[in-house]
Formats: C-alpha cells, structure tokens, sequence
C-alpha cells in the first residue's frame, strides 16, 4: 500500500469514525424535542452526550486537517463547490457547541427555551447537509478541466443527494434513541427503547432504497460486501433493541453507520470527488495528493498522535459510562453551571 491509498484510508476512518461518534450526540440533539416531555427530561438528554460532544467533534476536525495536507486539490475543490452547505454546518455547529455551554448559564425559561432550539437545530441541519454532501461526492459533481467547481447549489439538490440527507437524518436519529436507551433509566429509557424501533423500521427502508441506488449507479463486489453488512446490522439491531438488549443494539446501529459510510467510499476509490462532465477529469488519489515526502512526514505524525487521541478518549467513555435518569438530575442546577458540568452529581 502507497502512501496516497493509506492516506486515503485514514481519512475514511477518520469520517467513520465522526459519523459513528457524531451520529449518535446528533440524534440525541434531535430528540430533545422529540423524546423529551419536560425540562428534566431534556436535561438527562443533554447530559448524556454532555461529556463527549466535544470530543466527537475532534474527528471533524482530524479529518479536515488531513484532507487540507493530504489532499489539497481535493479539500480545495470540495470547500469551494459546497461552500453554502458547508458554511451552513458550521454555523449549526458553533451554534450547537455555544448552546450546551450556554443554556445553564441563566434560569429564565425564554433564556433556556432559545438555547433548547439551537441544540435542536444545530443538531438537524449537519445530519442532513452531511448527507446531501457525501451523496454528491458519490455521485460526482461538475468538476472541469482544472480541477475547479462548476456547477451551482441546485446542482447539489438532487434526489440522489436529497434520499442521502433523509436517511443520515433518520439513520443519525436511531442512532441516537437507541444511545439513550443504553445511557438512561426509568421511563425516558422505555420510552427511547420504542421510540427507536419506530424510527429503525423507517430508517431500514430508506437506508435500503439509498443504498442499493448507490449499488446500482456506483457499486463493486466491494460495496456489495459493505451493503450486505449494514443492512443486516441494522435488522439485528432492530431485534436486539426490541428485546431490550441496549448494549448490542447501540453497537450493531454503529456498524450500520460504519458499513454504510465504508461503502460510499469503496465506491469513490481511486477517485476522492469523480467528474459527472468527463471521467477524465476525476480528482483521484493521484492527481489530487500532496508530494510524497508531505506525506512521509503526515504519516510519522499520525502514528504518534492517533494512538494517544484514541486513548484519551476511550477513557472519557469509560469514565462516564453508568446511567443517569431524572433522579440524577438536581431539582434547581446551580446557577451558571453548564449543561456538561452537571453530569453524574
């Protein structure tokens, strides 16, 4: 394996590995206003991702910086032909990050209610611009001669595109109710545990219609392999959540979000954004790469720092790993406190 197709391969893995993670804080996020009955409940929502959604966020970040030093032509293309729905998922993030933090900060209900809508649609909108996007490098976008963008934001709403935001919406919000089924007790938990074969039974159909669109338009053996393994994921997660088993459940919707993302790559290799106006203008591994020593020296830094980043947080998950439910949160927070501070007292 050269270093163009490692590289490649990590930063797969680095978007796998934010989706997996991201995924599910998002459909929390979502459910806030779907799940939740009351303040207390959404305060066991938000606490349940409190310590980790941060950390999630990292992967974003590590795979953008790899794309930029890896790929320049390929991280250059792509920023300035989604520049809208990317701008977008920014804004909804830094959004997002300020209303975890901020919420807590008074006790005035508009004060709070204001924040809840920001989590909710910090939340909503890079579930779905993130699938709309993925689906467009997928299915190739106007990319001429000189590796430059073409085309315009219409280009990018196609049914395709569309179809993929749905499902990261519905797959994200499974993801999510099955998360809190695993992390909460009492009610909220039963309550997560239906609500989650709901959306699963939804999410399994359009997962499936996309899926075996990508197949039919883009697919190999290899994205047939990864197709089979997220759609047999997701029915065994169905059955381990209607039987209550959290545990087995959360990690089989994980795999379906791996499989699911691994396919659309392994439909991309060599390519890193295919041409729809000539196939010989594809940005490839090749032709959209970094020099080789750049690469060397990525590669040196990258295996220092990505064990101790895996360490760090695996242990964050371990720390705050038990249960929480409404009896664990205070009748009156402290005031100031953030949402995340809160957690486990």
């Amino acid at each position: 394996m050269g270093l163009n197709e490692f590289w490649f391969l990590l930063i797969a893995v680095l978007w796998i590995g934010y989706f997996f993670l991201e995924g599910f804080d998002f459909g929390v996020g979502i459910l806030t206003k779907v799940l939740a009955r009351n303040e207390t409940e959404r305060r066991v929502l938000i606490n349940t991702i409190g310590p980790v959604w941060d950390g999630n966020e990292v992967w974003l970040i590590t795979a953008g910086g790899a794309t930029f030093a890896a790929f320049p032509e390929w991280y250059a293309t792509l920023f300035s032909g989604f520049y809208l729905p990317l701008l977008l998922i920014l804004v909804a993030l830094i959004l997002r990050g300020v209303a975890f933090e901020y919420r807590a900060k008074r006790d005035e209900e508009r004060w709070k209610r204001g924040w809840e809508q920001a989590i909710f649609w910090g939340s909503l909108v890079p579930a779905f611009l993130w699938g709309v996007a993925f689906a467009n490098i997928t299915r190739g976008v106007k990319i001429d001669a000189n590796k430059e963008y073409v085309g315009n934001l219409l280009d990018l709403l196609n049914p395709y595109a569309l179809l993929g935001g749905v499902v990261t919406t519905v797959l994200f919000t499974f993801h999510g109710a099955v998360f809190v089924a695993l992390k909460t007790n009492g009610d909220i938990r039963a309550r997560a545990n239906a609500l989650a074969g709901k959306v699963g039974i939804a999410t399994a159909v359009l997962a499936a219609a996309f899926l075996i669109w990508t197949q039919a338009q883009h697919g190999n053996g290899r994205t047939l392999a990864a197709l089979i393994v997220a759609v047999l994921a997701l029915v065994a997660a169905l059955a381990m959540n209607r039987i209550g088993r959290e545990g087995w459940a959360f990690a089989l919707s994980g795999v379906t979000v791996i499989a699911a993302v691994a396919m659309l790559f392994l439909s991309l290799f060599p390519n890193v954004m295919p041409s729809s106006l000539d196939s010989a203008w594809n940005l490839t591994i090749h032709n959209a790469s970094s020099t080789p020593y750049t690469l060397e020296i990525m590669t040196w830094v990258a295996g220092f720092m990505t064990p101790i980043v895996l360490c760090y947080q695996a242990w964050t998950y371990w720390v705050f790993r038990k249960r929480i439910s409404t009896k664990s949160i205070p009748t009156k927070p402290a005031f100031g406190a953030a949402a995340a501070d809160l957690v486990g007292k």
